[in-house]
């Protein structure tokens, strides 16, 4: 491989990219300040959960392609190309983005930087931050003029992001010369024929906040649509169906249900809207705002849902909850709808039994007051109220005779709309979901 890169931060993002660089055939340094992370990579120990990661990172641990490190120094003398991929998350008191995370990688990796090489943003940013960085490295470096910044913003999905990497539906550079643009074809030519948009750094920095603002339109819309059917005593998942078949509208991310959590929608487009504030373009965004407030209410309304179901009171009455990550095939917790219904219904007097298969000790350790249980029926015992929460595979497949033997009331919410209604129905199940008769 004609570079060797460098991967700096090592969470999900950078976890993933190391990994799967490595799997291409380069040769990958990691970098973490973080001592302990740092040990649990070296030894294979996948922090998170990510199908088909852990065993790409041993694998090429094992091959001596990849290893990590605490050591700028060692990461600028290592490396050609040096990806940055730490968090920006939300500011604790607004809602802009916390850029502080970039900015310290930028000023510890710069002072080491004495040749000529390439630092390739990944991570999500206001709009001008490249430019802004590109400056610092320049002015910090000893190889001043020599450093130059590209942006390269990654488009994964939390559960597969493997796929996503080495399949990649486009990639965007944002260069500012031709010599970053052709390092950046070198490095992402083994992954064969992508289509690849060359742009400036601010055109590339808007990509993932529009692409992201767009897909918690695309879902908020149907969970409006959703409150409209409950009020109109219509079916919104049979309206998505029929929605779904307009070749301009389509059925991806058009699932009614509880809404978008995680640790990037909600930040994003919270970011978003603020930098169009600073920029003076408020009104171009305003849209966000009920987009964002639309997926908030949805977690209301579920918890009012079950309550209704066990006659307007959770004192007393044990509730079942299926699900704690924010999404399937993930252990990810952040902003996780599934987790406030389940904190909510428990402030409010329910006995809850939380049971998910990859993320409950993520919930416990941030929610140790609530309960838990080790398997879905387990959690379903003795329940007055089953919630499915997030769309494992797992809960999909669920008998509803066998959850039903063991549960103290047949009542089932499908905050996903992704059980068979009809099927549940049929089992003596009082089947409800969001937006659905």
């Amino acid at each position: 491989m004609p570079y060797r890169l460098t991967v700096l931060g090592t969470g999900y993002l950078g976890a993933t990219h190391a990994a799967c660089m490595a799997e291409l055939g380069f040769e990958v340094l990691g970098l973490d300040v973080d001592q302990a992370k740092i040990d649990r990579l070296q030894a294979g120990d996948l922090p998170i959960h990510e199908p088909g990661l852990e065993d790409m990172l041993r694998r090429n641990l094992e091959s001596g392609r990849l290893r990590f490190t605490t050591s700028y120094e060692e990461a600028a003398r290592f490396g050609d190309v040096h990806f940055i991929c730490v968090g920006t998350p939300q500011v604790k008191d607004g809602y802009a983005a916390d850029v502080s995370y970039l900015d310290a990688v930028v000023e510890s990796l710069a002072p080491h930087l004495d040749r000529e090489c390439l630092v390739v943003g990944k991570s999500t940013v206001p709009v001008g931050t490249a430019e802004r960085l590109a400056e610092k490295l320049v002015r910090l470096s000893p190889a001043g003029m020599q450093v130059e910044l590209a942006w390269n913003p990654e488009f994964l999905r939390e559960g597969y992001a493997v796929q996503d990497t080495l399949h990649p539906d486009r990639i965007v550079l944002g260069v500012a010369s031709e010599r970053a643009e052709k390092v950046l074809r070198d490095v992402y030519a083994p992954l064969g024929e992508v289509p690849i948009v060359v742009t400036d750094f601010p055109t590339a920095e808007l990509v993932k906040s529009a692409a992201n603002a767009f897909l918690a339109t695309k879902i908020s819309f149907i969970n409006a649509m959703a409150e409209l059917a409950e009020a109109a005593h219509a079916d919104v998942k049979q309206l998505s169906q029929a929605l779904s078949f307009d070749e301009r509208i389509g059925g991806k991310y058009l699932n009614p249900g509880l809404g978008f959590g995680g640790g990037c929608l909600p930040k994003d487009i919270r970011a978003f809207m603020a930098r169009a504030d600073e920029l003076g373009a408020h009104q171009a965004l305003t849209f966000l705002r009920e987009v964002d407030a639309i997926n908030m209410r949805r977690r209301g309304r579920m918890v009012d849902v079950a309550r209704e179901l066990l006659g307007g009171e959770f004192t007393g009455r044990r509730v079942a909850v299926l699900g704690a990550a924010f999404k399937p095939n993930s252990d990810d917790i952040r902003d996780s709808p599934a987790l406030e219904v389940a904190v909510t219904i428990a402030e409010q007097g329910g006995d809850v039994a939380i049971y998910d298969p990859a993320a409950l000790g993520n919930a416990r350790a941030a929610y140790p007051h609530l309960g838990y249980a080790g398997s879905a029926l387990e959690a379903a015992r003795e329940a007055h109220v089953v919630l499915l929460l997030t769309e494992w595979q797992e809960f999909v497949r669920l008998d509803p005779e066998e959850l039903g033997d063991v549960v103290a009331v047949r009542n089932i919410v499908d905050g996903r709309n992704a059980l068979d209604a009809e099927a549940w129905r049929d089992a003596g199940w009082h089947y409800r979901a969001l937006g659905r008769p």
